[in-house]
């Protein structure tokens, strides 16, 4: 239950923050569908927002932590919706997890090297493409591409920051060690399994991309991986399922909270 109700503070982030620094048209709700469960947050008007630069990215970062982390306090009636499925699964997960590594998920060490390395190989790509998008939109001109490379990598640190935070509070044991038990609070600080980072990595990564490339078939690709990234961690033995589900849930609330609280590409379109 204290893991439970520390959950419920996390993930009160971004959409807090998000009603922290906006203001204006509210004309971004319809940038694709899969918003529509959150609650509305007013959008600031394009000439509102600062252009993202390479320069402004590290005081960004800092100004995202602070609203991150004071997002709590911001919490409203109606994140609950999502607040209170989302505690229930990992309640149910947290009570399900040694069965399901110990009896449902093979211990066959192939089968498991193949999934970590799948994970690997996944998990390489959300962290290559930001680097990508930004040297072709610097090389080529294009603000967009540009854009979407620099969000994408400040929801990397973002996430990271928020990951390691959470791995040295709740200090999980590893599905390998002590039968799959995974106590909390009893584990390494430097190898903790909650919650898993390759998710939440990916999943921030994922949710920018997705917001700057709302199209049907990018969202469906670029969350398709990131699924895979999770699933994969799971089939290696790498981590329980609630670790992948609170990585996963986690880092799609940092990424869409940096993609609603900074991108200026689609509100530039739509004026």
């Amino acid at each position: 239950m204290f893991t439970i109700a520390a959950l419920l503070c996390c993930f009160g982030l971004p959409n807090g923050a998000i009603a922290q620094g906006a203001s204006g048209s509210g004309s971004q709700q319809e940038f694709h569908g899969s918003t529509s469960a959150l609650p509305d947050a007013p959008q600031p008007n394009s000439d509102e927002k600062a252009t993202v630069t390479l320069q402004g990215t590290p005081l960004s970062i800092l100004k995202d932590q602070a609203a991150i982390w004071t997002s709590p306090a911001r919490i409203r009636e109606g994140d609950l919706v999502w607040l209170v499925p989302l505690a229930a699964a990992t309640g149910v997960g947290i009570a399900t997890d040694h069965h399901a590594m110990a009896s449902v998920v093979t211990h066959d060490a192939g089968f498991n090297n193949t999934s970590v390395n799948a994970s690997n190989v996944l998990f390489g790509g959300f962290i290559a493409a930001p680097v990508a998008l930004y040297g072709m939109g610097y090389l080529k001109g294009n603000e967009h591409a540009r854009e979407t490379g620099l969000l994408s990598g400040e929801a990397l640190v973002d996430g990271l920051v928020v990951d390691e935070a959470m791995k040295l509070v709740f200090r999980r044991e590893r599905p390998l060690i002590n039968n799959a038990r995974g106590h909390f609070f009893d584990g390494s600080v430097s190898d903790s399994s909650f919650p898993s980072t390759h998710s939440v990595l990916a999943w921030s990564s994922a949710a920018v991309m997705a917001g700057e490339y709302p199209s049907r078939w990018a969202q469906v690709g670029i969350y398709t991986m990131a699924t895979g990234v999770s699933l994969t961690r799971v089939m290696g033995q790498e981590h329980f399922p609630t670790d992948v589900l609170v990585g996963s849930a986690a880092g799609w609330l940092i990424g869409h909270y940096i993609f609603r609280a900074h991108h200026r590409h689609g509100l530039l379109q739509s004026h």
